[in-house]
């Protein structure tokens, strides 16, 4: 197995004594008005603690929300949570360029770290432009004169060409933080490496073009599809089984997106069908409100909703899995929120888990599972904390953070 380097700089190239300024992703759910802890805190925690072990002067940008969205708030309550992961204090001060924000930067001292307000507060901050025009915008052009160095450490934000992203790595020189450096290195292992053996890629969700997108980009380098989530239905449907489509007329999760896909579905199975594994069994919640399940060749048609894969096709998906070299998974098999219909996620996840083989897990909320179901996080090569970034890095296509990075 060969790999190639990265092609921007981290931290291992930062002169000491910096004051550094770092982009993190600390986009959270929002309940009561207040941040809730999750993974993405405790992986940005050691860029930042790194930063400030070695002496930097730290100050971080982070976004939380959209404009008029119930989510977008203050990042005050962030602070606090970081702060615990850090293992050191995180000062917060509510502003991001303004003369509080430049006050509190140049009296840090060595080892201390600050958070600014939440950038998409800012006007500059959105909506997307070019590198070049984010970088003449007032919010860079005032903060960037304060610091000697940008880290970006957004690798889940690095699809977007917002000011903070793609605007600093132009007037400092620039940076990957190690959340940014891992999750780039791991989530184009797929186009960048070459595996000597069998290499498989497990795709499920309810973000269906996505993960069909992804399926027609990387069919020359993938041994195996193994097919869930509305995704696994449609693909059915396109083989002729009576599923795939939206049993409740208020829902809208199978029949747009079989429009959207039909003509791609149907040369993916004509063209690499031999590639293509389908689930040869459902499970649903039966009248008693337990997990049953159903041959997919014995169902004549769809009066119920299939909330994941059956126990024989997760067993199957296993054994593929065990005999895999590489293994990459994007979006859930079922609903595994619901312990009932976690079997397949869970059953596959296992069985990477037992098997040496290079793993990477990601897309939206299936990693999740992980911990969840007690499995350990060790056991996997990288858990993606990215969505968006992570779909278009399979797909083959830039991302506006990194190659702001690239650029001397």
């Amino acid at each position: 197995m060969s790999t190639s380097p990265t092609s921007f700089r981290t931290l291992d190239d930062l002169d000491p004594d910096q004051r550094v300024l770092v982009r993190l992703d600390l986009n959270s759910p929002i309940e009561g008005g207040e941040p809730q802890d999750n993974r993405r805190f405790d992986r940005h925690a050691e860029t930042v603690r790194e930063l400030a072990d070695a002496g930097h002067r730290v100050v971080l940008l982070a976004h939380q929300g959209r404009p008029g969205r119930d989510d977008f708030v203050s990042l005050s309550g962030h602070a606090s949570i970081l702060a615990s992961h850090v293992g050191r204090d995180v000062g917060f001060v509510p502003d991001t360029y303004g003369d509080a924000a430049i006050e509190a930067i140049e009296s840090l001292d060595t080892g201390e770290i600050l958070l600014l307000e939440n950038t998409r507060m800012c006007e500059d901050e959105l909506p997307e432009g070019d590198p070049e025009s984010k970088a003449e915008t007032e919010f860079v052009r005032a903060l960037a004169p304060h610091f000697d160095a940008y880290v970006n450490d957004a690798y889940s934000a690095a699809h977007r060409s917002h000011a903070s992203l793609v605007g600093f790595p132009l007037v400092l020189p620039a940076y990957a933080g190690r959340v940014m450096q891992t999750e780039y290195e791991a989530n184009t292992a797929i186009a960048e490496r070459s595996f000597d053996g069998r290499v498989t890629m497990v795709v499920g969700g309810t973000k269906a073009t996505d993960v069909i997108d992804v399926m027609d980009a990387f069919g020359d380098r993938v041994d195996d599809f193994l097919l869930g989530g509305i995704a696994g239905e449609l693909f059915l449907r396109a083989a002729g089984h009576p599923v795939g489509f939206d049993v409740d007329p208020d829902a809208d999760l199978f029949d747009t997106q079989w429009e959207q896909n039909r003509g791609l579905i149907e040369e993916l199975l004509e063209e690499r069908g031999s590639q293509i594994t389908l689930a040869v069994d459902l499970a649903y919640e039966d009248d008693e409100s337990e997990r049953a399940e159903v041959d997919v060749d014995a169902i004549g048609e769809k009066d119920v909703s299939f909330l994941d894969v059956g126990g024989d096709t997760a067993e199957r998906y296993a054994e593929v899995v065990h005999e895999s070299e590489a293994v990459f998974v994007k979006g859930a098999l079922g609903v595994f929120e619901d312990e009932r219909f976690s079997v397949g996620t869970v059953r596959v996840l296992e069985a990477i888990a037992e098997t040496d083989c290079f793993s990477v897990v990601g897309g939206g909320d299936t990693s999740r599972a992980i911990g969840l179901y007690g499995l350990d996080e060790a056991d996997f090569d990288h858990v993606s904390i990215a969505g968006g970034a992570y779909i278009r890095a399979l797909t083959g296509q830039p991302l506006a953070g990194v190659e702001a990075l690239k650029r001397e």
